[in-house]
């Protein structure tokens, strides 16, 4: 039978969630935790991830699928969870038909970018300080030009071995939340940076060292040099991933 475990996550002390060898990561984390509580072999339990969020990078839902041999209790989630670190939670876990793919099936992922501008020990590890004067309105006016466009190569980094640049953005906007400004956009994918790349160089906009013209000029020149790719990964929150399936 097949499954897939919904978990979320927060990033700084880990590699990325997909695993490596002699680093933490997520899946590290919570193969281990499948390990320990049903006293598995190695190579006993293997999670395939949905999406792979860079080091730092934090997670309210991301999925992972699994196959179990038997009907998987959902009761067992809690004892998971109390092997698993305090900053990784199961939230849930689902049945799904056998040939069910967490990464392959997934239609679009909805990210948050969150920056503050006054001192915040509470924000620190999940937001972007950043103490600048920002103009909002240039900001949602960045925003809403990235809906124009579908090939994002400017802001991907380079070596990356896909095969298309082209995204097919579903949203993209400013909003403000409290002592945060926070940037979200959803799509159908993602490329390797892209997330913080449009967000650095929107931010260059909000303080007026280029201008909107010069931020379609970025996006239409297809260079990733023309980008900026400077903001931190801690920043960055993994919001949602989308199915065209319902998950009960």
């Amino acid at each position: 039978m097949r499954y897939f475990l919904e978990v979320a996550y927060r990033g700084t002390l880990y590699k990325g969630s997909q695993t490596q060898h002699n680093a933490p990561t997520i899946q590290g984390e919570i193969e281990r935790a499948f390990r320990i509580f049903f006293r598995l072999q190695p190579d006993e339990i293997k999670l395939t991830g949905s999406s792979r969020t860079d080091a730092g990078v934090h997670a309210r839902q991301n999925f992972y699928h699994f196959d179990w041999e038997d009907y998987f209790e959902h009761r067992w989630i809690y004892n998971l969870n109390a092997i698993l670190p305090d900053d990784i939670v199961v939230t849930n876990v689902f049945k799904v038909h056998d040939e069910a793919h967490c990464r392959f099936d997934a239609t679009g992922r909805r990210y948050q970018y969150s920056i503050y501008q006054f001192k915040n020990p509470f924000l620190q590890d999940v937001a972007y300080y950043y103490p600048y004067t920002l103009d909002i309105e240039k900001l949602k006016a960045a925003a809403a030009i990235i809906k124009e466009y579908s090939d994002f190569t400017s802001f991907s980094k380079r070596n990356t071995q896909v095969k298309t640049f082209i995204c097919d953005i579903i949203s993209s906007h400013w909003f403000t939340d409290g002592d945060r400004i926070v940037y979200e956009v959803a799509a159908n994918r993602f490329l390797r940076g892209m997330v913080r790349a449009l967000t650095a160089t929107m931010l260059k906009v909000g303080r007026s060292i280029i201008t909107l013209d010069e931020f379609r000029a970025i996006i239409e020149a297809k260079d990733c040099t023309r980008a900026y790719f400077d903001t931190p990964a801690h920043g960055l929150t993994l919001v949602q991933v989308y199915y065209p399936y319902a998950l009960d």
